[in-house]
């Protein structure tokens, strides 16, 4: 049996890597960051029309007609450039989670869609043309006015990460269209976070090795000394365990394995930002690199979708179902 991407789906990486290259390299990145702007309504529609968020709509109706597995390797590679937005919440209202069906606008990149986790801060609210409200195992559309009156009783909340700006949202929320399916939703939006989570992670990697090559010290690069390598091959390790489980979690899209994913994903991109922190030394620490967005980043999507508290029970449930079957138990 062989796992190894197709030649389209390479190229489908390709594609998209040279693209944000372009839209949102390392100074488009800054730019913005120094602007405050997190969410770019001009580079919103280039990925609409480039396909991100319909990827996985028919082609009959205006999308690619692709699956899970190629979504993971768009959202691997904006993990990679820390692309602001609530990209997985736009991505699946497009019509992804064939119960959620399509808010219009979202598939093209017209609309900025973004998602109400009970009682979890939302992000980019203010930004957002919908809201994908989740709660009780069901999920409801606001727009319009129903949007606009959430939107003004909302509260800030300081963010950890610069371009994730969050609201907290106290007001029960009523209208909006009802849509079943909030489950398959959710944790289709946890495999999304978590290939950014491992995006995020292989990057620190580069970075740490990257670093490790030029920064020299008593006449050769730190890389030569023993426990940057260790350090640096630690965080290869992390991150290629994190890829193989949400590749393996996009294939399968078993609850169990998906939140067996974003646990490894959380923890890779968490542990090799503060990794490359340390191969960084004090420089990793400072306003002009980008050591510490990574990490603020990576902090921020480890409480979204599902936690690693809720991810540990979801596995917990999941093994005392199996070995209830193995011992005969109905």
């Amino acid at each position: 049996m062989d796992f190894q991407l197709s030649d389209d789906q390479r190229a489908l990486r390709a594609g998209i890597r040279e693209l944000l290259a372009g839209r949102f390299g390392r100074d488009r990145m800054r730019a913005a960051l120094d602007a405050g702007v997190a969410v770019d309504r001009g580079v919103w529609g280039e990925l609409g029309a480039a396909g991100f968020f319909a990827l996985r709509l028919p082609e009959a109706d205006g999308g690619v007609g692709l699956g899970l597995p190629e979504s993971v390797l768009l959202f691997e590679e904006a993990g990679r450039v820390l692309l602001p937005g609530p990209l997985a919440a736009t991505h699946l209202a497009a019509g992804a989670v064939g119960a959620v069906g399509a808010v219009k606008g979202a598939a093209d990149g017209g609309a900025v869609v973004a998602v109400l986790d009970e009682g979890r801060p939302v992000a980019h609210l203010e930004a957002a043309d919908a809201l994908i409200a989740l709660g009780g195992g069901a999920a409801r559309v606001l727009e319009g006015d129903d949007l606009r009156e959430l939107v003004r009783t909302a509260r800030p909340v300081r963010s950890l990460d610069p371009l994730t700006p969050l609201h907290s949202v106290t007001a029960g929320v009523e209208g909006g269209a009802p849509l079943p399916g909030a489950t398959p939703f959710r944790l289709e939006g946890a495999l999304l976070a978590a290939a950014e989570q491992v995006g995020s992670a292989a990057r620190t990697t580069e970075m740490a090795v990257r670093h490790a090559r030029e920064r020299e010290q008593f006449g050769s690069p730190i890389g030569a000394f023993q426990a940057v390598k260790h350090l640096c091959a630690r965080m290869l390790v992390r991150a290629e365990v994190a890829r193989t489980a949400v590749y393996a979690a996009a294939v399968t899209e078993d609850p169990a394995e998906i939140a067996g994913a974003k646990l490894l994903a959380d923890e890779a991109a968490v542990r090799n930002a503060r990794d490359c922190l340390q191969v960084h030394g004090g420089m990793g620490f400072t306003w002009e690199e980008d050591v510490h967005l990574h990490l603020k980043r990576a902090w921020l999507r480890a409480g979204e979708w599902l936690t690693a508290a809720e991810a540990e029970e979801a596995l917990a449930a999941d093994l005392c179902r199996v070995h209830a079957c193995d011992a005969g138990v109905p």
